[in-house]
């Protein structure tokens, strides 16, 4: 079976922003979305679109990085993978999930120069959320200008 590979892009980020061009060109099967609205809003959306679908391996961008690890929580055995840039973990919505935890494999890239999601408590909700996961602290800010490119997504995805 083939992976159904998804990018959930940030708060103010669209199906047409940079890190979703970028991976649209290199993995055209990838679903990329347009999310909107309140998290509730988006999350329902979000459930809409990985309807049915196994084996996901999520790609989640600061609130989409959020998303996908709500959704990775409550859906454990049709999710394979998570790729997380700068989650916006440190949030009141992500705070009832901190008693659940996931052998899901989360690999997270996180700027230290980040000023829009706080790096240290990321670092340790992931920690406390994700038995098996990869952070790397990466010398970039918060939308990984620097990172993003460079990442080996082919290895990852």
């Amino acid at each position: 079976m083939n992976d159904t590979r998804v990018f959930i892009h940030g708060l103010l980020g669209h199906s047409q922003g940079t890190k979703a061009t970028f991976l649209r060109e290199r993995y055209p099967d990838m679903i990329i979305e347009d999310f909107r609205g309140t998290l509730e809003e988006r999350m329902d959306k979000l459930n809409s679109v990985l309807a049915g679908k196994e084996s996901i391996v999520m790609v989640g961008s600061s609130l989409g990085g959020l998303m996908a690890a709500m959704f990775a929580l409550d859906n454990q055995e049709r999710v394979k993978k998570l790729i997380l840039l700068a989650p916006a973990l440190a949030t009141e919505e992500f705070m009832p999930n901190l008693e659940k935890r996931t052998d899901t494999p989360a690999t997270i890239y996180h700027g230290k120069d980040d000023d829009v999601v706080p790096l240290a408590p990321v670092q340790d909700i992931a920690h406390r959320v994700f038995n098996n996961l990869t952070f790397n602290t990466v010398d970039d800010d918060h939308v990984l200008s620097k990172t993003f490119t460079v990442i080996d997504w082919d290895t990852l995805l």
